[in-house]
C-alpha cells in the first residue's frame, strides 16, 4: 500500500497508471484477506457440495487482519480520490497501519481522520488523565459487565435449544445482546482512551444503539466506523440511492452481504447480513414512515428484530440455530 499509493502520488497525470496501483491495492489486500480468512470455508463449502476431500490448510489467522486491510485499502483508494497526498514517510504509514490501541478490535481509523496527528500531536495532563478514564470505563464494560452477563447465555447454549423454556431462550438472547455490546463497545472505549494517552482522537464507535427505533437507526448506533467504510467505500461507489429504488436494493444487498462475509467464515454470518438486508430492504421501501408515528410498536419491533438477529450471529450450527428458533416462538 505504501508503494501502490506513492506510484498513484507519482503518476497523477496518467490515468492508466493510477487505476493499475489502486487495483494491484484492491486486490492484494483482499487477496492476503480472502486468502488466510477464507480458503478453509470455501474448501470445506467444496467440500460439502461436490463430495470431495480437499484438505483444509489451518492456516492461523493474522492479527487484526480484518481491521487493518480496511484501513490500509481506504488509504490507497483516499489517495486515487485525491483526498489525500501520499504519505512518503514510511515510518509514519507504518504507525497508521499498527497503531496497537485500536488495530484488533478497532473503531476503523482512516488515514485522513489522524493524518496530522501522526507527524505532530500533544500530550498532556489533562488529555492524558480523560485516556485514562476512558480506558477504564471501557475495561470496566469488558470485565465487569460483559463477562459475567454472557455467563448466562454460555449456559442457555450449554443447555440446548430443546432443555430450555421459551422464555429462557429470550432471556438468553438478551444476555448475549448485553454481552457483546458491553464487550465490544468496551474494546472501543479501551482503544479511544488508550489513544487519547498517545495524543490520537480516534472515532467514536457506539452511540446507544439500543435506544433505536429501527434497524436503519441501529445501524446509524452501532460499530459506526464500519458502517461509515462501508458507506463511503462501497455503497457509495455503487451508486448509493442516486439510482433509482431497484439499484439501492442491490447496492444494499452487495453491502450487507459482504459484511456478513467480514464478521467471519461461516454461513450464519452471510445470513445474518442478509436477514438485516431484508429488513432494511423493507424498512426504506414503506416500513419506516409508519414506524415514526408509532414510537412503543417501532421499539418492540426493533428489539425482537435485533435479538433475532443475534441469535443467527451466535449460533454457527444452523441445526442449533433452526431449533433454537423455533423455541423462541413455541
Amino acid at each position: 500500500d505504501y508503494c501502490t499509493s506513492n506510484g498513484i502520488e507519482n503518476h497523477r497525470d496518467d490515468p492508466r497508471k493510477t487505476r493499475f496501483y489502486l487495483l494491484v491495492s484492491v486486490f492484494g489486500n483482499l487477496g492476503l484477506l480472502f486468502f488466510f480468512k477464507y480458503t478453509d470455508f470455501a474448501i470445506s463449502l467444496i467440500n460439502g457440495a461436490f463430495k470431495t476431500s480437499i484438505p483444509l490448510l489451518n492456516l492461523t489467522l493474522p492479527l487484526g487482519i480484518s481491521f487493518y486491510t480496511f484501513q490500509t485499502m481506504s488509504y490507497t483508494i483516499d489517495v486515487y480520490r485525491g483526498h489525500l497526498k501520499a504519505d512518503r514517510n514510511i515510518i509514519d504509514f507504518g504507525a497508521f497501519v499498527c497503531l496497537f490501541p485500536q488495530l484488533i478490535a478497532g473503531p476503523i481509523v482512516t488515514y485522513g481522520q489522524i493524518a496530522k496527528e501522526l507527524k505532530e500531536r500533544t500530550v498532556n495532563l489533562d488529555t492524558f488523565g480523560e485516556g485514562v478514564r476512558i480506558f477504564i470505563t471501557g475495561l470496566a464494560s469488558k470485565l465487569l459487565l460483559a463477562n459475567n452477563i454472557g455467563l448466562l447465555w454460555d449456559d442457555v447454549v450449554a443447555l440446548g435449544p430443546s432443555r430450555i423454556s421459551s422464555p429462557l431462550a429470550w432471556l438468553g438472547l438478551i444476555a448475549f445482546g448485553f454481552q457483546i455490546y458491553f464487550d465490544f463497545s468496551g474494546y472501543s472505549l479501551m482503544a479511544i482512551g488508550m489513544g487519547k494517552m498517545l495524543g490520537f482522537n480516534f472515532p467514536d464507535n457506539f452511540n446507544y444503539p439500543y435506544i433505536s427505533r429501527s434497524m436503519t437507526e441501529f445501524w446509524k448506533r452501532w460499530h459506526m466506523t464500519l458502517g461509515s467504510w462501508f458507506r463511503d467505500y462501497v455503497y457509495i461507489p455503487l451508486g448509493g440511492n442516486r439510482k433509482g429504488v431497484k439499484r439501492q436494493l442491490i447496492n444494499l444487498f452487495i453491502v450487507w452481504f459482504l459484511t456478513g462475509l467480514w464478521h467471519g467464515a461461516s454461513v450464519n454470518f452471510i445470513l445474518w447480513g442478509l436477514y438485516f438486508f431484508v429488513l432494511l430492504a423493507i424498512e426504506k421501501t414503506f416500513l419506516s414512515a409508519w414506524l415514526k408515528h408509532h414510537e412503543l410498536i417501532s421499539h418492540v419491533y426493533f428489539l425482537i428484530g435485533i435479538l433475532i438477529g443475534w441469535a443467527i450471529f451466535a449460533l454457527t450450527d444452523l441445526n442449533i440455530l433452526g431449533a433454537y428458533l423455533i423455541r423462541l416462538f413455541s
